[in-house]
C-alpha cells in the first residue's frame, strides 16, 4: 500500500494540485497531511483518497477545515495516532516530543511538519518522517513523499 505524506501547503494551489495528480499517477490509497492546510478550499483537491490530518500552528478556519474534511477524510489536533496498511502511524504538525515518541517503539512511523524541512532518519525500528514543504515557500523547493508500506520506500516528489 502506498501512502501519500505531505506538509504545510500553505494554500499553494498550483502545488497541491500538482502534488494531488502525482499521488493518483503513483497509485497513492491514503494521505496524510502533516499540518497547515490553512483554509478550507486547500483541503477540497485531496477529497479523491482516504485523507487524514492534523491541524498547523497557521490553521485559522478550523470549523470549517473540519466541515470540508470530514466529507472524506478527517482532521484532528496532533499528535494522532492512527493505523493504516497495517503500520502503526503517529501524525503530528509540530515536532514537540519527536525523539521520545520515536525512541519509544510504539510506531512504525513518526511524521511531522512544521519545520519545512525534508527529513528521513531511522530511530531503533521506526522511520521519523518530514515530507519538507508543500508550498515551496521558505526552501524554494515544493516536496511531498510517496511511502511504500510494504517495503518502507520512499519516493520523493518535487516541484
Amino acid at each position: 500500500m502506498k501512502i501519500g505524506i505531505i506538509s504545510d501547503t500553505h494554500d499553494h494551489m498550483e502545488n497541491i494540485n500538482f502534488f494531488v495528480e502525482k499521488f493518483k499517477e503513483r497509485g497513492v490509497a491514503h494521505v496524510l497531511h502533516a499540518g497547515d492546510i490553512i483554509s478550507p478550499f486547500a483541503a477540497k483537491p485531496f477529497s479523491p483518497f482516504k485523507f487524514t490530518a492534523v491541524f498547523g500552528n497557521n490553521c485559522g478556519e478550523r470549523l470549517f477545515l473540519r466541515d470540508i474534511i470530514s466529507q472524506f477524510g478527517e482532521i484532528k489536533p496532533g499528535p494522532l495516532e492512527l493505523e493504516t496498511g497495517g503500520k502503526k502511524i503517529l501524525l503530528m504538525h509540530e515536532p514537540y516530543a519527536l525523539e521520545a515518541a520515536a525512541h519509544s517503539g510504539l510506531y512504525h512511523y513518526v511524521i511531522y511538519g512544521h519545520t519545512h524541512y525534508l527529513e528521513r532518519k531511522k530511530v531503533k525500528n521506526t522511520w521519523v518522517i518530514n515530507p519538507g514543504e508543500g508550498c515551496g515557500y521558505l526552501t524554494g523547493k515544493a516536496t511531498a513523499l510517496i511511502l511504500d508500506l510494504e517495503t518502507d520506500e520512499v519516493e520523493l516528489l518535487k516541484r
